[in-house]
């Protein structure tokens, strides 16, 4: 795609993601933050892979004159999720609207933050607007984050309640490396793009139970 993007003279996004920082000892984090990856871990051909991507979008930058832009992208959640995707809002959705045990893994302490789709293509279209000066990394992501025990009360009680589901919330071991804590820093987004989420978790949820309803 890099290559393509050098014939073609063409501006090109690269949709990279949170999972750069991989379990941070920074928090929130923010761009300037290099991480901290297990390169030899479960996770680590996704973390490790969109490192790697955004090494060589720098390097066609750099030595090609390239315009690339880079958008770090946090947890997101709305309509045309697959059904078996493993994140946390779908996985919830799904398993209440079929009345089976919401899973949440871990003791409680790790936290996450959710964006809606619209929000998150507003600020790539942001991102693409700009001039050539503005290649990224640029974290998109909503900033509000939630810890597990707010989650049962925030998400799995609320999908609960849209729902009008009879399931239950288990507690289930946390995966190997899952990061502990995930929320953006995105004060370059709102300087560089003049952008912040705008949709509520209760506007987010509805439409994407509705869209899963018809999946289902």
């Amino acid at each position: 795609m890099l290559g393509l993007a050098k014939r073609m003279r063409a501006k090109i996004l690269q949709a990279s993601t949170s999972e750069i920082y991989g379990d941070p000892e920074v928090h929130p984090q923010h761009e300037n933050y290099w991480g901290h990856v297990n390169p030899i871990g479960l996770r680590s051909c996704y973390d490790e892979g969109k490192r790697c991507a955004e090494t060589l979008f720098f390097d066609y930058h750099r030595q090609h004159s390239l315009q690339i832009k880079v958008a770090r992208i946090f947890n997101t959640y709305g309509p045309r999720m697959h059904p078996n995707d493993g994140r946390v809002v779908s996985n919830f959705i799904v398993q209440a609207l079929r009345n089976e045990d919401i899973s949440i893994y871990g003791d409680g302490s790790q936290t996450r933050s959710f964006c809606y789709v619209d929000d998150l293509i507003d600020g790539l279209l942001a991102l693409m607007k700009t001039d050539q000066k503005v290649t990224g990394p640029i974290n998109l992501g909503n900033p509000s984050e939630f810890s597990i025990p707010e989650l049962d009360e925030k998400l799995a009680e609320k999908i609960l309640a849209l729902t009008e589901s009879k399931s239950t919330i288990v507690f289930r071991p946390l995966p190997e490396d899952d990061p502990k804590q995930r929320r953006p820093d995105i004060s370059l987004a709102n300087n560089a793009l003049g952008w912040s989420p705008k949709v509520s978790v209760d506007d987010g949820l509805k439409e994407t139970i509705r869209y899963f309803r018809k999946v289902l």
